[in-house]
């Protein structure tokens, strides 16, 4: 009887559970089929404000998915994007990861107003800094090519992973750094062998982040780069397909599904390892 009771009431705690997530998955997946259901639809049903915009009713399509394809520059863009992203994400990782340990073991005057500075650099707008970043671009000359965005955008994600790593790296025990030392280690070579096999959910969930941010940055990406063969898939799918006021929506959410897909693919694979850093970091640091 008792088993039974304690059954009955692990089945009510679960689905009450369940219940209380509804809503919140609802939420996040909404946009995304609402995407998928767009791009599937033929203009004459888009355009009919009779139909029901949350399935389709006249049959799938694929048309707007073979305009992308076959009259737009989308594939070069999404290779802009996915160059851009790695590039310019592993550049920042790697200083990140030198500044973040820095921080957080390193002992010399000012190191604790050092690293409020770099949280505050994080969070000044990018409105505000890709005017002088756009002196730095055209006297750099790399103006209107992906170069341009590859150095400007470590100047947001360099702050906040060196914060996040500067987090999980005081979550790791020192005394594995002290034998390291002790047996004639470097500093160097305790970072890179003791402790950054250590410290991989921090550096996956920073990697994550910076794959993310640099793939749907839009504001540089915009203002920096002007020929189509440049722009990333974000800009381009947007400066393309809306052509004053008329808006190609099947082919705009054709691209908005399409160039979701790395991150979600990314985000798949990695999510434990992003949800550990980011917890132990905000906890820690």
């Amino acid at each position: 009887m008792a088993s039974a009771q304690s059954r009955a009431a692990g089945i009510r705690s679960a689905a009450f559970g369940y219940a209380n997530l509804v809503p919140f998955v609802f939420f996040a997946l909404f946009p995304f089929y609402f995407m998928v259901v767009t791009s599937l639809k033929s203009n004459a049903e888009l355009y009919n404000l009779k139909s029901i915009p949350f399935w389709v009713q006249t049959g799938v399509i694929t048309d707007h998915y073979r305009y992308l394809f076959q009259q737009t520059d989308f594939f070069t863009w999404m290779k802009n994007s996915l160059v851009i992203s790695l590039v310019a994400t592993s550049a920042s990782l790697l200083i990140s990861i030198l500044a973040g340990y820095s921080l957080a073991r390193l002992r010399f005057p000012g190191v604790g107003s050092f690293g409020t500075a770099v949280f505050v650099t994080y969070l000044v707008p990018p409105t505000l800094l890709f005017l002088p970043l756009s002196q730095v671009v055209v006297w750099l000359g790399i103006s209107d090519t992906i170069w341009a965005l590859i150095v400007t955008y470590p100047t947001f994600l360099i702050p906040f992973s060196t914060w996040l790593l500067m987090g999980y790296f005081r979550t790791i025990p020192r005394e594995v750094e002290e034998c390291a030392l002790v047996d004639g280690a470097t500093r160097m070579q305790t970072l890179f062998r003791i402790v950054l096999p250590m410290a991989i959910p921090g550096v996956v969930c920073a990697a994550l982040f910076g794959f993310t941010l640099t793939w749907n940055e839009f504001i540089y990406a915009l203002t920096f780069v002007s020929q189509t063969a440049n722009k990333t898939a974000v800009v381009g799918v947007t400066s393309d397909l809306i052509r004053g006021d008329i808006y190609y929506w099947g082919s705009l959410m054709a691209g908005a599904v399409l160039a979701s897909v790395p991150i979600v693919i990314c985000y798949v694979f990695f999510l434990d390892y992003y949800v550990s850093g980011l917890t132990a970091g905000a906890v820690k640091g």
